[in-house]
């Protein structure tokens, strides 16, 4: 990022940037297939094989379905690495760089979800570049209007609609990192040292 830069956009995309490259990119690397679908708690909401999962409502194209059901439970469900990453990809990212940056339309009914973390991964990576590149095409200017009928508060300005994807995305990729601690104090180690 150019230090130079001035302005009211490249301290919103300064904000999620720092927090990504010096914390989050890190812990979210080796994240492996076993982390990515365990669950310390029974019935948690997770993506699963089409066709197994037990959820009153199971999102997604593809050979993996979200679960979900409406309304929430109270207290809301647990829910696992693949389920948080899937609505961080989805709903928090896909959903609006289709809505405002002219990305493919996405929709947690129509998402492929991932059926491994190196997947996911990936898909958060290439979303995220998205996101990153629209906020950055906003300009200044950009971040005043209002975000419209896309949104449920269409006359926030754009820049309301940033902060709250950035607050999103450390809010559950922070979730995500304390599930992985968890998992790693909890599963034996495997180096074939037990705990």
């Amino acid at each position: 990022m150019d230090a130079n830069e001035p302005g009211l956009n490249r301290t919103l995309r300064e904000q999620w940037e720092f927090h990504w490259n010096h914390q989050l990119r890190a812990r979210l690397e080796g994240l492996t297939d076993d982390e990515y679908f365990w669950s310390p708690v029974p019935d948690a909401w997770s993506v699963r094989p089409r066709g197994s999962s037990t959820a009153p409502v199971q999102f997604g194209a593809g050979e993996f379905t979200m679960d979900y059901t409406s309304p929430q439970p109270v207290p809301a469900a647990f829910t696992t690495i693949a389920w948080r990453l899937g609505h961080v990809i989805v709903g928090v990212l896909a959903a609006r760089n289709a809505a405002h940056f002219r990305a493919p339309a996405a929709s947690y009914e129509s998402w492929e979800y991932a059926g491994s973390a190196a997947t996911a991964l990936d898909q958060l990576e290439t979303q995220l570049d998205v996101w990153l590149a629209g906020v950055r095409g906003l300009g200044d200017a950009g971040l005043r209007v209002p975000v419209g009928a896309k949104e449920p508060f269409p006359e926030m300005p754009m820049a309301d609609l940033v902060l709250h994807i950035h607050r999103e995305l450390i809010h559950h990729l922070s979730e995500v990192c304390l599930l992985r601690d968890l998992y790693l104090h909890t599963k034996p180690a495997t180096n074939g040292v037990t705990r």
